[in-house]
């Protein structure tokens, strides 16, 4: 049986997209690249982990299609593996925008870069950008925590650990995740201990200052001032007399009244009148 030609071209056809269909994905995309080699060679060589023979191709590659992101991750990662951190910046950070969903883990691996060279605040913000992206990413939860216990921030990096452990309950760190968490929390403990004591002390010393004050003041107050009133005067007082008058006089003879309104008294070497 012969077949005309326009149904052999179908046939034909219909067996070369059979064949495409069942092509990897990477394979596919380098097809649709005009079989771009380079690529090919580099994720070879990348996956028998060689990044230093695997470079040259993945950047010819990426410079070739900027779009393809898993050759530019690939690339991005061999930078990573020979210390040249700024390239694989570079590359990472023209992935961010479009990286999908691979953001989360664009995100973490700029941090992870970031943390490597010490510069912690932008390493914080990358895996904040990670968690945002992908809140069940629990790599970004375990660096972030790591990160912020290098700047000192155990409160915060606290909560970041137990989300890691939950999100990842079979890490092999799992053991030495729960010892730290365990430090920190002890050290929590002590913390609010001295604070305690610090409040107590602080609320004795001032019942200190506060006692020693009073008796200062008690010290430096005069003394109270007495009334200068002999016994005798006190004696007339008592019994309701208002002017009491001294009996005594120099000369030893008492004193009248000598205007008959009011009287003289000696008091000493004068004379005062009542």
């Amino acid at each position: 049986m012969k077949y005309t030609f326009p149904v052999i071209k179908a046939v034909a056809v219909l067996i070369a997209l059979i064949v495409t269909a069942a092509l990897p994905p990477h394979l596919l995309s380098a097809q649709e690249t005009a079989l771009n080699v380079n690529f090919l060679r580099g994720e070879e060589l990348f996956m028998r982990n060689e990044p230093e023979e695997a470079l040259p191709f993945l950047e010819k590659a990426f410079a070739e299609d900027e779009s393809n992101q898993e050759g530019a991750l690939y690339l991005a990662v061999c930078y990573e593996q020979l210390d040249r951190f700024e390239n694989a910046i570079t590359v990472y950070r023209k992935m961010l925008p479009q990286a999908g969903d691979k953001t989360a883990l664009v995100a973490c691996n700029l941090g992870n870069i970031y943390f490597r060279m010490g510069n912690t605040a932008l390493a914080e913000q990358f895996y904040t950008q990670a968690i945002s992206a992908d809140p069940s990413y629990a790599p970004a939860h375990l660096n972030r925590a790591n990160t912020r216990v290098r700047n000192g921030d155990l409160r915060d990096a606290l909560p970041d650990y137990q989300s890691y452990l939950s999100l990842d309950p079979a890490s092999p760190q799992r053991p030495r995740i729960e010892r730290l968490v365990g430090l920190i929390q002890e050290i929590f403990a002590e913390a609010e201990i001295r604070r305690l004591m610090a409040q107590e002390s602080s609320r004795a010393d001032a019942e200190k200052r506060q006692r020693l004050m009073n008796e200062e003041l008690a010290a430096a107050m005069p003394e109270i001032i007495e009334t200068d009133i002999s016994p005798e005067e006190n004696s007339a007082v008592l019994a309701g007399e208002e002017n009491p008058v001294n009996t005594a006089d120099v000369s030893g003879e008492t004193t009248g009244d000598i205007s008959g309104e009011r009287s003289l008294e000696w008091r000493g070497d004068s004379i005062q009148r009542k």
